[in-house]
Protein backbone atom coordinates (compact mmCIF):
# COMPACT_ATOMS: atom_id res chain seq x y z
CA UNK A 1 0.00 0.00 0.00
CA UNK A 2 2.38 3.15 -1.54
CA UNK A 3 1.39 6.01 -2.84
CA UNK A 4 3.25 9.52 -2.98
CA UNK A 5 2.01 13.03 -2.03
CA UNK A 6 2.18 14.15 -5.67
CA UNK A 7 -0.59 11.13 -6.88
CA UNK A 8 -2.79 12.62 -3.79
CA UNK A 9 -2.74 16.08 -5.10
CA UNK A 10 -2.84 15.18 -8.67
CA UNK A 11 -6.13 14.18 -7.94
CA UNK A 12 -7.56 16.99 -5.44
CA UNK A 13 -6.22 19.44 -8.74
CA UNK A 14 -8.82 18.13 -10.68
CA UNK A 15 -11.22 17.25 -8.42
CA UNK A 16 -13.88 19.69 -8.85
CA UNK A 17 -13.82 17.86 -12.68
CA UNK A 18 -14.07 14.33 -11.20
CA UNK A 19 -17.03 15.59 -9.03
CA UNK A 20 -18.75 17.00 -11.76
CA UNK A 21 -18.59 13.70 -13.88
CA UNK A 22 -19.89 11.53 -10.83
CA UNK A 23 -22.64 13.80 -10.12
CA UNK A 24 -24.02 13.68 -13.95
CA UNK A 25 -24.25 10.16 -13.44
CA UNK A 26 -25.83 10.29 -10.12
CA UNK A 27 -28.57 12.62 -10.52
CA UNK A 28 -31.48 13.07 -8.35
CA UNK A 29 -34.35 11.58 -8.59
CA UNK A 30 -38.01 13.64 -8.41
CA UNK A 31 -39.54 13.33 -5.54
CA UNK A 32 -42.85 12.01 -5.30
CA UNK A 33 -44.52 15.06 -3.51
CA UNK A 34 -47.49 13.41 -2.70
CA UNK A 35 -46.22 10.33 -1.14
CA UNK A 36 -43.64 12.65 0.70
CA UNK A 37 -46.27 14.70 2.23
CA UNK A 38 -47.78 11.55 3.86
CA UNK A 39 -44.57 10.29 4.96
CA UNK A 40 -43.99 13.38 6.66
CA UNK A 41 -47.18 13.44 8.22
CA UNK A 42 -47.36 9.84 9.30
CA UNK A 43 -43.97 10.38 10.90
CA UNK A 44 -45.14 13.28 12.87
CA UNK A 45 -48.40 11.50 13.87
CA UNK A 46 -45.99 8.40 15.11
CA UNK A 47 -43.63 11.19 17.16
CA UNK A 48 -46.64 12.46 19.23
CA UNK A 49 -47.77 8.97 20.09
CA UNK A 50 -44.34 7.80 21.27
CA UNK A 51 -44.11 11.36 23.28
CA UNK A 52 -45.58 10.94 25.98
CA UNK A 53 -44.79 7.01 27.08
CA UNK A 54 -40.97 7.82 26.63
CA UNK A 55 -40.74 10.99 27.96
CA UNK A 56 -42.78 8.85 31.21
CA UNK A 57 -40.09 6.06 31.04
CA UNK A 58 -37.05 8.01 30.44
CA UNK A 59 -38.71 10.21 33.56
CA UNK A 60 -39.73 7.31 35.60
CA UNK A 61 -36.20 5.74 35.18
CA UNK A 62 -34.80 8.03 37.51
CA UNK A 63 -34.66 9.21 41.10
CA UNK A 64 -34.78 12.80 41.46
CA UNK A 65 -33.40 13.63 45.41
CA UNK A 66 -33.43 17.48 46.25
CA UNK A 67 -31.95 18.72 49.07
CA UNK A 68 -33.48 22.44 49.17
CA UNK A 69 -36.83 21.98 51.06
CA UNK A 70 -37.36 26.10 51.40
CA UNK A 71 -39.90 27.22 48.81
CA UNK A 72 -42.72 26.66 47.09
CA UNK A 73 -43.51 23.39 45.70
CA UNK A 74 -43.35 23.27 41.86
CA UNK A 75 -46.78 22.66 40.42
CA UNK A 76 -45.19 20.56 37.93
CA UNK A 77 -43.21 17.21 38.17
CA UNK A 78 -40.04 16.59 35.91
CA UNK A 79 -42.36 14.36 33.47
CA UNK A 80 -44.65 17.14 32.71
CA UNK A 81 -41.87 19.97 32.86
CA UNK A 82 -40.43 17.55 30.44
CA UNK A 83 -42.80 17.66 27.95
CA UNK A 84 -44.08 21.02 28.43
CA UNK A 85 -40.52 22.23 26.87
CA UNK A 86 -40.74 19.76 24.69
CA UNK A 87 -44.17 20.77 23.63
CA UNK A 88 -42.99 24.40 23.49
CA UNK A 89 -39.97 23.89 21.04
CA UNK A 90 -42.22 22.11 18.06
CA UNK A 91 -45.00 24.60 18.00
CA UNK A 92 -42.75 27.12 18.10
CA UNK A 93 -43.82 29.53 20.91
CA UNK A 94 -42.22 31.92 23.09
CA UNK A 95 -41.71 31.74 26.82
CA UNK A 96 -44.85 34.40 27.54
CA UNK A 97 -46.97 32.77 24.80
CA UNK A 98 -46.26 29.02 26.49
CA UNK A 99 -47.54 30.64 29.97
CA UNK A 100 -50.56 31.95 28.52
CA UNK A 101 -51.26 28.34 26.89
CA UNK A 102 -50.86 27.21 30.51
CA UNK A 103 -53.59 29.14 31.86
CA UNK A 104 -55.87 27.62 28.80
CA UNK A 105 -55.05 23.73 30.41
CA UNK A 106 -55.41 25.14 33.89
CA UNK A 107 -59.28 24.89 32.95
CA UNK A 108 -58.79 21.04 33.28
CA UNK A 109 -55.39 20.86 35.42
CA UNK A 110 -55.21 23.20 38.03
CA UNK A 111 -52.10 24.17 36.29
CA UNK A 112 -51.24 27.94 36.15
CA UNK A 113 -47.47 29.19 35.90
CA UNK A 114 -45.48 32.60 34.58
CA UNK A 115 -44.00 32.42 31.36
CA UNK A 116 -40.29 33.05 34.02
CA UNK A 117 -41.36 29.35 35.06
CA UNK A 118 -41.05 27.64 31.65
CA UNK A 119 -37.86 30.29 30.91
CA UNK A 120 -36.56 28.25 33.56
CA UNK A 121 -37.83 24.87 32.71
CA UNK A 122 -34.59 25.21 29.93
CA UNK A 123 -31.83 25.54 33.09
CA UNK A 124 -33.53 22.32 35.03
CA UNK A 125 -31.12 20.24 36.20
CA UNK A 126 -34.04 17.62 36.05
CA UNK A 127 -35.76 18.34 32.96
CA UNK A 128 -31.86 18.22 31.32
CA UNK A 129 -31.54 14.67 32.80
CA UNK A 130 -34.65 13.40 31.19
CA UNK A 131 -33.62 14.83 27.97
CA UNK A 132 -30.47 13.21 28.18
CA UNK A 133 -32.28 9.84 29.53
CA UNK A 134 -34.85 10.20 26.39
CA UNK A 135 -31.99 10.25 24.09
CA UNK A 136 -30.10 6.97 25.08
CA UNK A 137 -34.15 5.91 25.17
CA UNK A 138 -34.59 6.53 21.84
CA UNK A 139 -31.05 5.27 20.54
CA UNK A 140 -31.76 1.79 22.31
CA UNK A 141 -35.63 1.75 21.06
CA UNK A 142 -33.63 1.87 17.33
CA UNK A 143 -31.02 -0.76 17.93
CA UNK A 144 -28.33 1.93 17.22
CA UNK A 145 -24.85 0.45 18.55
CA UNK A 146 -22.61 0.70 15.42
CA UNK A 147 -22.68 3.16 13.05
CA UNK A 148 -22.10 3.85 9.76
CA UNK A 149 -22.07 7.78 10.45
CA UNK A 150 -21.93 11.36 9.09
CA UNK A 151 -21.43 14.95 10.37
CA UNK A 152 -21.91 18.22 9.83
CA UNK A 153 -21.85 21.81 11.32
CA UNK A 154 -24.79 24.48 10.79
CA UNK A 155 -25.35 27.69 13.31
CA UNK A 156 -28.36 29.16 14.78
CA UNK A 157 -29.84 32.93 15.23
CA UNK A 158 -29.79 34.45 18.69
CA UNK A 159 -31.96 36.81 17.55
CA UNK A 160 -35.18 37.07 15.21
CA UNK A 161 -33.68 40.18 13.67
CA UNK A 162 -30.16 38.51 11.47
CA UNK A 163 -30.64 35.03 9.53
CA UNK A 164 -27.65 32.95 10.39
CA UNK A 165 -26.93 31.63 6.35
CA UNK A 166 -27.37 35.89 5.05
CA UNK A 167 -24.86 37.01 8.07
CA UNK A 168 -21.81 34.76 8.57
CA UNK A 169 -20.37 35.36 6.04
CA UNK A 170 -20.23 38.85 7.19
CA UNK A 171 -19.17 37.96 10.86
CA UNK A 172 -16.72 35.54 9.70
CA UNK A 173 -14.90 39.04 8.15
CA UNK A 174 -15.35 40.69 11.05
CA UNK A 175 -13.80 38.03 12.98
CA UNK A 176 -10.72 38.07 10.89
CA UNK A 177 -9.95 41.52 11.46
CA UNK A 178 -11.29 42.14 15.04
CA UNK A 179 -9.09 45.36 15.28
CA UNK A 180 -12.37 46.66 13.82
CA UNK A 181 -14.75 45.88 16.07
CA UNK A 182 -15.77 47.43 19.70
CA UNK A 183 -15.74 45.58 22.87
CA UNK A 184 -19.49 45.55 22.65
CA UNK A 185 -19.54 44.02 19.43
CA UNK A 186 -16.87 41.09 20.26
CA UNK A 187 -19.02 40.40 23.60
CA UNK A 188 -22.25 39.79 22.12
CA UNK A 189 -23.06 36.71 21.14
CA UNK A 190 -25.42 36.34 17.63
CA UNK A 191 -25.13 32.93 16.38
CA UNK A 192 -24.48 29.82 18.24
CA UNK A 193 -22.78 26.73 16.34
CA UNK A 194 -24.08 23.13 16.55
CA UNK A 195 -22.72 20.14 14.81
CA UNK A 196 -24.20 16.61 14.92
CA UNK A 197 -23.18 13.18 14.26
CA UNK A 198 -25.69 10.70 12.41
CA UNK A 199 -26.22 7.09 11.89
CA UNK A 200 -26.91 7.06 8.19
CA UNK A 201 -28.84 3.64 8.42
CA UNK A 202 -31.64 5.10 10.72
CA UNK A 203 -30.76 8.89 10.03
CA UNK A 204 -30.60 8.93 14.30
CA UNK A 205 -28.20 11.44 15.52
CA UNK A 206 -26.07 9.91 18.14
CA UNK A 207 -24.27 12.97 19.42
CA UNK A 208 -24.61 16.68 19.41
CA UNK A 209 -22.92 19.96 20.43
CA UNK A 210 -22.76 23.40 21.00
CA UNK A 211 -20.78 26.10 21.32
CA UNK A 212 -20.20 29.77 20.99
CA UNK A 213 -16.69 29.51 19.73
CA UNK A 214 -16.51 27.39 17.06
CA UNK A 215 -18.16 24.64 14.63
CA UNK A 216 -14.91 22.65 15.94
CA UNK A 217 -15.62 23.07 19.49
CA UNK A 218 -18.94 21.64 18.85
CA UNK A 219 -17.87 18.71 17.10
CA UNK A 220 -15.95 17.93 20.12
CA UNK A 221 -18.78 18.26 22.51
CA UNK A 222 -20.83 15.73 19.39
CA UNK A 223 -17.82 12.80 19.42
CA UNK A 224 -17.36 13.02 23.66
CA UNK A 225 -21.18 12.72 23.53
CA UNK A 226 -21.16 9.63 21.25
CA UNK A 227 -18.59 8.01 22.89
CA UNK A 228 -20.34 8.46 26.61
CA UNK A 229 -23.45 7.25 25.14
CA UNK A 230 -21.94 3.67 24.33
CA UNK A 231 -22.00 4.58 20.58
CA UNK A 232 -18.91 2.85 17.88
CA UNK A 233 -18.44 4.69 14.91
CA UNK A 234 -17.54 2.44 12.40
CA UNK A 235 -17.34 4.26 9.34
CA UNK A 236 -17.67 8.79 9.37
CA UNK A 237 -17.99 11.28 6.88
CA UNK A 238 -16.44 14.61 7.36
CA UNK A 239 -16.60 18.01 5.61
CA UNK A 240 -13.05 19.52 4.28
CA UNK A 241 -12.95 21.84 7.21
CA UNK A 242 -11.86 18.29 9.21
CA UNK A 243 -9.34 16.61 6.42
CA UNK A 244 -6.21 17.04 8.41
CA UNK A 245 -4.43 14.13 10.27
CA UNK A 246 -5.36 15.75 13.83
CA UNK A 247 -8.45 14.47 13.06
CA UNK A 248 -7.77 10.72 12.45
CA UNK A 249 -5.52 10.85 15.76
CA UNK A 250 -8.17 12.36 18.04
CA UNK A 251 -11.06 9.82 16.47
CA UNK A 252 -8.51 6.92 16.71
CA UNK A 253 -8.19 7.29 20.37
CA UNK A 254 -11.67 6.81 20.93
CA UNK A 255 -12.98 4.73 18.35
CA UNK A 256 -10.65 2.02 17.26
CA UNK A 257 -10.85 0.64 13.71
CA UNK A 258 -12.57 3.44 12.54
CA UNK A 259 -12.72 4.41 8.74
CA UNK A 260 -12.44 7.93 7.51
CA UNK A 261 -13.80 9.38 4.36
CA UNK A 262 -12.09 12.83 3.96
CA UNK A 263 -12.05 14.88 0.74
CA UNK A 264 -7.97 15.85 1.11
CA UNK A 265 -7.06 19.68 0.89
CA UNK A 266 -4.80 20.61 -2.09
CA UNK A 267 -1.30 20.68 -0.02
CA UNK A 268 -2.19 16.86 1.48
CA UNK A 269 0.72 15.00 2.56
CA UNK A 270 0.75 11.40 3.42
CA UNK A 271 3.04 11.92 6.59
CA UNK A 272 0.28 10.94 9.12
CA UNK A 273 -1.00 7.51 11.12
CA UNK A 274 -1.44 4.83 8.93
CA UNK A 275 -4.96 5.10 9.08
CA UNK A 276 -4.73 8.73 7.25
CA UNK A 277 -2.42 6.94 4.54
CA UNK A 278 -5.26 3.75 4.19
CA UNK A 279 -7.81 6.75 3.50
CA UNK A 280 -5.56 8.69 0.96
CA UNK A 281 -4.50 5.33 -0.37
CA UNK A 282 -8.31 4.49 -0.87
CA UNK A 283 -8.80 8.17 -2.48
CA UNK A 284 -6.20 7.54 -5.08
CA UNK A 285 -6.38 4.16 -6.02
CA UNK A 286 -10.65 4.22 -6.18
CA UNK A 287 -12.06 7.60 -6.69
CA UNK A 288 -15.64 6.78 -7.53
CA UNK A 289 -16.14 4.71 -5.14
CA UNK A 290 -14.57 6.65 -2.59
CA UNK A 291 -16.59 9.26 -3.62
CA UNK A 292 -19.69 7.26 -3.74
CA UNK A 293 -19.48 7.01 -0.10
CA UNK A 294 -18.13 9.95 1.27
CA UNK A 295 -21.33 11.73 -0.49
CA UNK A 296 -23.46 9.74 1.57
CA UNK A 297 -22.43 12.81 3.92
CA UNK A 298 -25.16 14.77 2.46
CA UNK A 299 -27.46 12.85 4.61
CA UNK A 300 -26.49 15.15 7.58
CA UNK A 301 -26.78 18.25 5.50
CA UNK A 302 -30.65 17.21 4.70
CA UNK A 303 -31.02 16.21 8.30
CA UNK A 304 -30.07 19.87 9.16
CA UNK A 305 -32.04 21.52 6.33
CA UNK A 306 -35.05 19.50 7.63
CA UNK A 307 -34.50 20.35 11.28
CA UNK A 308 -34.82 23.96 10.60
CA UNK A 309 -38.09 23.49 8.76
CA UNK A 310 -39.32 21.78 11.71
CA UNK A 311 -38.32 23.74 14.46
CA UNK A 312 -37.15 27.12 12.90
CA UNK A 313 -33.40 28.88 12.26
CA UNK A 314 -33.15 30.52 15.69
CA UNK A 315 -33.25 28.83 19.42
CA UNK A 316 -35.05 31.74 21.17
CA UNK A 317 -33.24 31.71 24.49
CA UNK A 318 -30.80 33.93 26.00
CA UNK A 319 -28.23 32.24 28.11
CA UNK A 320 -25.92 29.65 27.66
CA UNK A 321 -27.12 27.09 29.67
CA UNK A 322 -30.41 27.35 28.46
CA UNK A 323 -29.51 27.78 24.47
CA UNK A 324 -27.59 24.13 24.76
CA UNK A 325 -30.76 23.11 25.76
CA UNK A 326 -32.99 24.39 23.13
CA UNK A 327 -30.26 22.75 20.71
CA UNK A 328 -30.41 19.47 22.38
CA UNK A 329 -34.62 19.73 21.82
CA UNK A 330 -34.05 20.36 17.96
CA UNK A 331 -32.12 17.04 17.84
CA UNK A 332 -34.34 15.00 20.06
CA UNK A 333 -37.55 16.09 18.26
CA UNK A 334 -35.22 14.96 15.25
CA UNK A 335 -34.76 10.99 16.48
CA UNK A 336 -38.42 11.28 17.34
CA UNK A 337 -39.11 12.37 14.13
CA UNK A 338 -37.36 9.33 12.72
CA UNK A 339 -38.59 6.75 15.56
CA UNK A 340 -41.56 5.56 13.44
Amino acid sequence: MKIKTKEVRDITKILDDIVEVYKEGHAKKKRDWRTYEQRVAERLKAAFRELKPLVHEAASSMQFVSGETRGAKPALNPEQRTLAVLIKHIIGKSNRSMAAMFVIFSLLSNIDVSYKTVERFYSDPEVIAVLHNLHLLILKKKNVQNIDGSGDGTGYSLTIKLHYASEAQKLKEKIKDSSTQSKKERKKSIFVYSFALMDIKTRMYVGFGTSFKSEKEAYFSAVKMTKESGININRLRLDRYFSCQSTVEYLEKDFEGINLFLIPKSNATIEGPWQWKRMLFNFVNGTNEYLETYFQRNQSESGIAEDKKRTGWKLGQKRPDRIDTANTINHLWHNLYWLG
